[in-house]
């Protein structure tokens, strides 16, 4: 029985890891863009150039040219197109540096572990806020940020900078208050601003019963590492997101552990 002949094809070692590199930012790609409008735009991008190859073959001159002009230009479109998705790629590849350069600090710094449990008593209040608002129906929206954006949050918000208390974040999410309709954000142990207006998310798959409360909440987490608290005002069903997917009905004892790992 004759053997398959696979001299030809010459792979080194790097060409592995070349293969397996790709692979793995194509899987990173795929998840960032996993569920909503942009993988639409993928397949497009992909029927058109497809149709460019066989108009090409096909020595179709018009059609050609005018999907060879689209094609020229496509990587500067695929920048623009996906201009959000390739922020959320970069924040990622950013925030994986991060935590590998503060755990080498770490190894350093005796003393710096201490920092990691700073947060535990300001997320008792958040989560005791969390409990009383949910019982007077009352809704909110807690956004942690691990970096804070100044223009970007603050243009939209108004600043506060004060120190974590439930009695703070009970009183911003009152419904008399004028600071209740929107966002609070909350980053390096203090709530920076309150009232802010977030992007909302466009994900197309989303459950037609999710308010702007909660499109809000899965939006500023498809565009940075930042992640989401939200109150329902109709339900009081509490709601977590993270790069933009939602867990609803999360208990309180999930909150805390879920915000004591990932703020």
């Amino acid at each position: 029985m004759d053997r398959f002949d696979l001299s030809f094809l010459h792979l080194r070692f790097l060409d592995i890891v070349d293969i397996i590199l790709v692979a793995i930012i194509i899987y990173y790609l795929y998840n960032l863009i996993r569920g909503t409008i942009a993988v639409n735009i993928v397949l497009g991008l992909i029927i058109i150039y497809l149709v460019y190859i066989v108009t090409e073959q096909l020595h179709m001159r018009l059609l050609s040219n005018i999907l060879g002009g689209f094609v020229s230009v496509g990587f500067l479109a695929l920048i623009i197109v996906f201009q959000q998705e390739i922020r959320r790629f970069l924040l990622l590849i950013g925030k994986n540096a991060a935590l590998h350069r503060n755990k080498i600090w770490e190894t350093f710094i005796p003393g710096n572990k201490e920092a990691e449990n700073i947060n535990i008593p300001s997320i008792k209040h958040i989560i005791e806020a969390c409990k009383t608002m949910q019982h007077s129906r009352t809704g909110a929206l807690i956004v942690f940020a691990k970096y804070f954006d100044d223009q970007f949050y603050q243009n939209t918000g108004e600043a506060i900078d004060g120190f974590i208390s439930k009695r703070l974040i009970e009183s911003i999410f009152k419904k008399n208050s004028p600071l209740h309709d929107g966002a609070m954000v909350i980053s390096e142990g203090k709530i920076k601003c309150a009232s802010c207006i977030l992007p909302v998310s466009d994900n197309i798959k989303l459950p037609a019963q999710y308010g702007l409360r909660h499109r809000a909440g899965i939006g500023i987490t498809e565009l940075s590492d930042a992640v989401a608290v939200i109150v329902s005002e109709e339900t009081g069903q509490l709601a977590y997101a993270k790069q933009g997917r939602v867990r609803m009905d999360v208990t309180y004892e999930d909150l805390e552990k879920l915000l004591i790992r990932d703020i």
